[in-house]
């Protein structure tokens, strides 16, 4: 199958955490997470990623995740479902799972944990473009899955109709800037990097998957817009602004950062699932000190209190 519709990703796309309250699902909470993300302008929600504690996920919680994002987006964004595993069939069938709920696209990795080679990836992706006609995102994250997408097996991966976009959470600006003009005209490119974004689009980049946009949805969508609309100095300005709250989050989108500094802008519950824990006090007191310009108050206060 291969009618992968009319949806081009771009922009800024939320890779949005999973609200838990005493071990369960909180669904009230993740409404008004997709409801505040909706109405501060993103672009589309990737759902069940890492940064959504995807793996933690039993298949009956990811589908009610989606049926929850699906539903209180109302096809106001479209949302996109995290689908990969380190098993081929088993991502066909969540991808065929998030297709029942009406996602839009899936975000698929490379298998992790198994290693499968060049080869392997390629045919993976294959068998997956085969058997679905769902748009296919291609994240290659590296330090996620001991696998590193090469141009080679890009090249191979544009045979591919189903493949529309490739999701670089490398945060390799020069390699994706050397791409040759033939697989930066037959893809999609977003970042999955926070830190580069605005390399990454002044490079010629199409969006992002953020984790940063959970925390700052209106400041990320105002960079990608800005940088798209060539308003370049308003985009280092918007840049500036971001880039402490991503220093203080750390680089592995940890949802346990992500979740700490929802609760002190939102109140949202910071529950989270093992093998996950809640970070220390030092990572408390540098994240409430990269928020304070954006909500007042006590540093200390807003660290200390929650």
């Amino acid at each position: 199958m291969n009618n992968t519709g009319k949806l081009r990703p771009g922009g800024a796309i939320t890779a949005l955490v999973t609200p838990f309250r005493d071990g369960e699902v909180d669904g009230a909470a993740l409404e008004d997470l997709v409801e505040w993300q909706v109405l501060s302008g993103v672009d589309g929600l990737a759902i069940c990623t890492a940064a959504g504690e995807g793996p933690t996920l039993s298949p009956q919680e990811r589908r009610m995740v989606l049926d929850i994002c699906i539903r209180t987006a109302a096809d106001r964004i479209p949302v996109i479902a995290a689908a990969g595993t380190n098993c081929t069939e088993s991502t066909i069938a969540l991808i065929r799972d998030a297709k029942e709920c009406g996602a839009r696209a899936v975000l698929v990795t490379a298998p992790y944990y198994s290693k499968p080679g060049q080869k392997g990836i390629v045919r993976h992706f294959e068998r997956i473009a085969a058997a679905t006609d769902l748009p296919v995102l291609i994240e290659n994250a590296p330090a996620r899955t001991a696998s590193d997408l090469t141009m080679e097996t890009l090249e191979r991966l544009a045979a591919f109709e189903a493949v529309v976009a490739i999701v670089d959470s490398t945060g390799d600006i020069a390699r994706f800037a050397n791409l040759p003009p033939a697989l930066r005209q037959r893809f999609r490119f977003l970042s999955g990097h926070d830190a580069t974004a605005l390399s990454f689009h002044l490079s010629g980049g199409d969006g992002i998957v953020s984790a940063a946009a959970n925390i700052l949805p209106q400041l990320v969508t105002s960079l990608q817009k800005a940088a798209y609309g060539s308003h370049i100095s308003a985009a280092f300005a918007l840049s500036d602004r971001l880039l402490p709250v991503v220093a203080a989050l750390g680089p592995e989108d940890d949802p346990a950062r992500l979740k700490y500094a929802l609760q002190i802008l939102r109140g949202t519950p910071s529950d989270l699932r093992l093998p996950l824990v809640p970070i220390e006090s030092g990572s408390c007191f540098a994240i409430a000190k990269s928020l304070a310009p954006f909500i007042g108050g006590s540093v200390a206060r807003m660290a200390l209190s929650l």
